[in-house]
């Protein structure tokens, strides 16, 4: 541990990223307790600027508060964010685990099943799965994890078979080991690193495809989210520029810091890096 924190502690935009990352994390967690009301209701003026009728980030067109929305939406992109890529990583690492360890006719099948899915703009695929399903967290998250796995599999069969043919693998044979349990106990430990690091990343493009699908209308009406406070207040750019831009540097900034940290986890977890150390 100390290791990798000296190895992660290195690159400073990681470090930076990891911060504003945790502040992200205490938002959400304290939402309900600076903004017990719910973020939906009218709660003053509609329209007012930032600062002003007592809103920190203004109001928007029917008298919401845009901070409460923020604070609230924070909760919404990072559960999305985090059950998708949980799902998505899950899934896919069967699938790649599967494929590279077995190969053969296994091996085929499933990969053309992966290639298939990535000929699909993801985007899109998305848009028509959550229109198809109604419109709701776990839609969205469903969404959003099956637009992602194939990228995972992908990478874990490259690591699954760069690592069956190993002595300690061979050696598990020998010992009259099961598939099932070489693959869990002995050769997924040892891809656990680059996981790790997709997984970073794939939270970050979770939470800007849920914006995306939240702007379009296609969130869950009933949750808040910094999608849902975008898409609201596109038409109101000119006349209440803050309804608009508080949420999208929200994304920005939240977007940028998992980035980041994902940079950082792949320095740190980097066994060529280690090694120098």
């Amino acid at each position: 541990m100390r290791q990798f924190w000296q190895l992660y502690k290195r690159n400073r935009s990681a470090v930076a990223g990891l911060i504003v990352l945790a502040l992200v994390i205490v938002m959400a967690a304290t939402a309900q307790l600076f903004y017990p009301a719910d973020p939906f209701s009218l709660v003053g003026r509609a329209m007012s600027p930032p600062g002003q009728n007592g809103f920190l980030l203004g109001s928007d067109s029917l008298g919401r508060d845009v901070a409460a929305g923020i604070a609230h939406g924070a909760k919404t992109s990072l559960l999305i964010g985090l059950l998708a890529t949980v799902v998505a990583v899950g899934f896919g690492t069967i699938m790649g685990g599967l494929a590279g360890y077995y190969g053969g006719k296994i091996d085929d099948l499933l990969m053309r099943t992966t290639e298939m899915f990535q000929t699909i703009p993801s985007f899109v695929f998305a848009i028509l799965l959550v229109a198809i399903m109604k419109p709701s967290i776990k839609s969205i998250v469903i969404a959003i994890a099956v637009v992602s796995w194939p990228a995972v599999a992908r990478l874990v069969r490259g690591e699954f078979l760069s690592l069956k043919n190993r002595e300690f693998v061979q050696a598990c044979h020998t010992l009259g080991m099961s598939d099932v349990r070489i693959m869990l106990g002995e050769i997924l430990p040892n891809c656990l690193s680059p996981i790790i690091v997709i997984g970073s990343l794939m939270v970050a493009t979770a939470i800007l495809i849920e914006s995306g699908l939240a702007f379009l209308g296609l969130g869950d009406p009933n949750i808040m989210s910094w999608g849902f406070q975008v898409g609201a207040g596109r038409t109101l750019l000119r006349s209440a520029w803050w309804v608009v831009t508080f949420p999208g540097i929200a994304i920005l900034i939240t977007v940028l810091a998992i980035n980041l940290v994902g940079e950082g986890l792949n320095d740190a977890l980097n066994p060529r890096l280690r090694e120098r150390q």
